[in-house]
């Protein structure tokens, strides 16, 4: 039994093993499908027996995505973090993309379980969204994405409070300026953050705009700075890909026995 949770562990959570790929392609292609599965269903006057394809096809994936997280629930005893057998399963249960395994699965089953309003079931059918997130567990790439974004959550933040600042300061002082002219558009501060969103972030949808000469030369300068601010956390989000992959390469290059550099 213990060497058949070991290979099960290393199947699940070790992608570099053969079997560990072909089973993170198989997930893969199966998250995929589902999402293609879920905007299939939206579009009207499918015949008989696509609603019924695509039901059992639902059901399938539902199959697979629980056996799946009922297999990782039992070998994540063998991560020491884990290794007490209840307290550990609960701790991993509880893991940000262990749960949204879970929420993944649930709208299946609550439904079954308990009746529920038509507005719930449309609701937790969104849940089936999350489906695509679980790609991230097989994804070198998306678990890099994961890694830079956690190493440069202070910058991130740092820049979203800023922004924030100026979507605030701008709505605000536009309200002022232009609500004698237009009372309907700039009704209050909360209705012209509408404005400041499209205009600090460049969209610019139109529907808003302001009409007075200092309303104009506010809008304009504010756009301009939306172009140079918003650009910021892309050049934080680069930085960190360029460190994270400069440290891949470097350890690549570096013996792990002794710590020499490979490429001398």
């Amino acid at each position: 039994m213990r060497n058949l949770m070991h290979n099960l562990y290393l199947i699940l959570e070790d992608s570099s093993s053969q079997y560990g790929r072909w089973f993170a392609g198989f997930i893969s292609t199966l998250i995929l499908l589902n999402i293609l599965e879920v905007m299939l269903e939206t579009v009207p006057g499918k015949s008989a027996l696509w609603e019924v394809w695509l039901a059992r096809f639902e059901v399938f994936s539902v199959l697979v995505f629980t056996i799946e997280y009922l297999l990782r629930l039992w070998v994540c005893t063998l991560n020491p973090r884990y290794e007490r057998k209840i307290v550990g399963r609960i701790r991993y249960a509880l893991v940000p993309i262990t749960f949204v395994d879970l929420l993944a699965i649930l709208p299946f089953y609550l439904p079954l379980a308990f009746p529920l309003d038509l507005r719930v079931l449309r609701l937790l059918r969104l849940f089936r969204f999350l489906r695509l997130i679980k790609i991230a567990r097989y994804s070198d790439a998306l678990r890099l994405i994961t890694k830079v974004i956690r190493g440069k959550r202070e910058e991130l933040l740092l820049v979203v409070f800023v922004c924030a600042v100026l979507l605030i300061f701008s709505s605000t002082l536009l309200y002022y300026v232009e609500h004698e002219a237009q009372p309907e558009e700039f009704s209050s501060i909360p209705a012209s953050l509408w404005w400041g969103v499209v205009t600090v972030t460049t969209v610019g949808y139109g529907d808003i705009y302001p009409i007075t000469i200092a309303g104009k030369i506010i809008a304009s300068i504010f756009a301009v700075i939306g172009i140079a601010l918003f650009a910021l956390p892309a050049g934080v989000l680069a930085g960190g890909f360029a460190e994270e992959v400069k440290t891949k390469k470097n350890a690549s290059e570096t013996c792990p026995h002794c710590g020499a550099s490979l490429s001398e």
